[in-house]
């Protein structure tokens, strides 16, 4: 295809297998002939022919219910169209994401009928996006505490506040806002409201007081934005109980559906790998047939099938006729475990191909850099593994159940992969655990719980021998990390390090 050929916009009306094929080829041409996308990566930004080439197929169509035009929201759909736009571009499926899991469902789900009418009739005929704005500069992981604030006037609400770190600052025209209620004497109340704000809209206009220099994902814009909007009545969200519920709701699918993202993007990491060690040769030999080099490749192989299984799973179970608050606990396996893999597969890529990888306009380099705020947004890894650890000794105390092995027995998520592991597990949880053991632990049953998806997947059909072998890693990465979590560390920070801690005075003192 020559770089005067354009291709044209895809029919939204057909199969989608036919228009996920469509997209991908569209993609490829996007970003490998019309333009150079390891170029393109190192700027920030996204020029406008690249973004208007994008939606003019109505990628987003794919997550909008079919009474309203679009193609049905179907979670497993919704992933193939993440995954396919993660193996060109990691940021722009994290742009179809947050549109998709941030605004579209929790939208479409707790909105009024006017209100979503509107919106994915602009979505589909104006090719319009949407965002969530939860994340404070005082208050980052801590959103319960959020500042932002709300009074109503007029018959509108009127929200005031800052937020910061919102994917598309600047970009989308639709915003879902979270803010508190605060009364008449000023307090504000415990429950978080969500509201629809159309910044083209009179009195919602959304001030982006500043742009950030974000290390990585450099196609899309973050920043820090003040709040000073009066929102209609009609676009406040509809809580089926309480507010926070809604939230978790909305952050626990938006975690099953990190999957989609990965897949794509763990995809590309493995053929990368596999096409540089077939054709690089050192020593006289391929690269291919060196046996750290398979170890590196296996893992990552494994990887591309653990997020299978994920994706396999969350499309059974992420539609927004769930009630997904209950279910932290898989939720926040999920996205933990998948966004290492992310990670750890960048850094395996980036090992084998060496020095010419560590550039920006590498797709190891930028791998490194793109899939490493993962691990931090929606919920550090570290806190939510503390979270897992925390809701498994909660559920052993109801069960009076002292003996781990036992409880990831009687577990749906880990029923499966339990025997495997029971070596391991056979012992007597301690009741009292310091935080760094509450990570380790957690740490444990997001893989147990990914073990179990695979083994899961395997009774689908999907291919045996990669089911085997993303099993054997798996348990070496279990075995690695139940020898932290038994070893016993608790230093800490020691004070006045720098009296005697000089390695050039001690050699001073002895020669």
């Amino acid at each position: 295809m020559s770089a005067a050929t354009v291709t044209p916009a895809i029919s939204e009306h057909v199969p989608f297998p036919q228009f996920i094929q469509e997209f991908k080829a569209q993609l490829n041409h996007l970003f490998h002939v019309r333009s150079d996308i390891d170029q393109l990566s190192i700027k920030r930004g996204m020029p406008p022919f690249i973004l208007r080439e994008i939606m003019s197929s109505n990628p987003l169509a794919t997550y909008i219910p079919a009474e309203y035009g679009g193609r049905g929201g179907h979670i497993h759909e919704g992933l193939a169209l993440n995954a396919a736009a993660s193996y060109e571009s990691l940021p722009l499926s994290l742009g179809f994401g947050i549109n998709w899991a941030l605004f579209l469902q929790p939208t479409g789900k707790y909105g009024l009928e006017e209100a979503k009418a509107k919106v994915f009739t602009d979505f589909l005929k104006n090719r319009k996006m949407g965002g969530l704005m939860i994340t404070e500069p005082d208050h980052g992981s801590d959103a319960l505490h959020m500042k932002s604030s709300y009074t109503e006037e007029n018959g509108k609400y009127h929200l005031q506040g800052t937020k910061h770190w919102a994917g598309l600052t600047g970009w989308a025209d639709y915003w879902l806002l979270t803010a508190r209620h605060k009364n008449a004497a000023g307090d504000l109340k415990r429950d978080i409201d969500f509201f629809i704000c159309d910044v083209n809209a009179p009195e919602q206009n959304i001030i982006v007081e500043e742009f950030y220099e974000n290390l990585g994902v450099y196609l899309l814009p973050y920043g820090r934005n003040r709040l000073d909007v009066k929102i209609p009545a009609l676009q406040k969200l509809q809580p089926h109980s309480t507010g926070i519920k809604m939230m978790l709701d909305l952050l626990h699918r938006s975690r099953m559906q990190f999957t989609g993202m990965a897949m794509g993007f763990l995809q590309r990491m493995l053929d990368e790998a596999v096409n540089h060690c077939q054709e690089r040769h050192v020593g006289g030999r391929s690269l291919f047939t060196y046996d750290q080099v398979q170890q590196r490749i296996s893992r990552l192989q494994s990887a591309y099938t653990i997020c299978s299984a994920m994706c396999f799973n969350s499309s059974q179970k992420a539609g927004v006729e769930n009630n997904l608050a209950p279910h932290g606990l898989e939720a926040n396996s999920v996205k933990t475990y998948v966004t290492d893999l992310m990670q750890s597969s960048a850094q395996s890529l980036l090992q084998l191909v060496g020095a010419k990888g560590y550039r920006l306009d590498h797709i190891a380099g930028r791998a490194i850099v793109d899939s490493r705020p993962f691990q931090i947004f929606e919920g550090s890894n570290d806190i939510l593994y503390i979270q897992i650890a925390e809701a498994i000794q909660k559920q052993m105390q109801r069960q009076k159940q002292r003996n781990f092995y036992q409880y990831l027995q009687q577990q749906e998520l880990t029923d499966q992969a339990a025997d495997r592991l029971k070596q391991l597990f056979d012992f007597n949880l301690e009741p009292q655990l310091a935080q760094r053991k509450l990570t380790e632990l957690g740490s444990v049953f997001s893989r147990v719980v990914a073990m179990n998806l695979v083994l899961k997947l395997a009774a689908s059909g999907f291919k045996k021998e990669l089911i085997d072998s993303a099993l054997i890693n798996i348990q070496q990465e279990i075995t690695a990390l139940m020898g932290d979590f038994s070893s016993t560390n608790m230093t800490d920070y020691i004070d006045g390090y720098e009296e005697t801690g000089s390695w050039f005075d001690c050699y001073s003192r002895t020669s």
